[in-house]
């Protein structure tokens, strides 16, 4: 005999409930989003020395390189052909191997004038080189 139940038999469960798996994902998600920044701009780092580390540049010893839009080179304000300025520019790493270059190009200058004097001082094996920019005005148009 039987009693009063509401039992059934025991059945297999057919489906997964991942909602609770979810929120669990999304709130560690929000806790490392929130907690990643905070760790970088908090550590103190200690920069590793070296041996062989290169000096600082010296700005006095700093090479300006100026192309205007109508492919005019100036080396230090003295105008240069482009085989001339390669010269130059190979003698001066002799002499200097720490030697730093500014490229100064015209706004309007086509890219690649700019990269064909960004070839020669690859050829003449300079790896220091700048290019010297001005801030935007405010609300100027182009």
């Amino acid at each position: 005999m039987r009693r009063f139940s509401d039992r059934n038999a025991l059945h297999t469960l057919s489906e997964l409930n991942v909602t609770p798996l979810l929120d669990l994902a999304f709130v560690l998600l929000i806790i490392f989003m929130i907690t990643t920044p905070l760790m970088e701009n908090s550590m103190d780092l200690i920069v590793p020395s070296s041996s062989t580390a290169k000096s600082e540049v010296n700005p006095s010893q700093v090479q300006t390189i100026s192309v205007d839009r109508n492919d005019v080179i100036k080396l230090n304000e003295q105008i240069v052909t482009a085989t001339d300025l390669e010269a130059r520019l190979a003698s001066l790493k002799q002499e200097q191997p720490n030697l730093a270059v500014v490229v100064r190009p015209d706004r309007d200058l086509p890219v690649q004038n700019f990269v064909r004097v960004m070839d020669l001082l690859h050829k003449a094996g300079i790896s220091k080189v700048g290019v010297m920019t001005r801030p935007d005005a405010q609300g100027s148009k182009q």
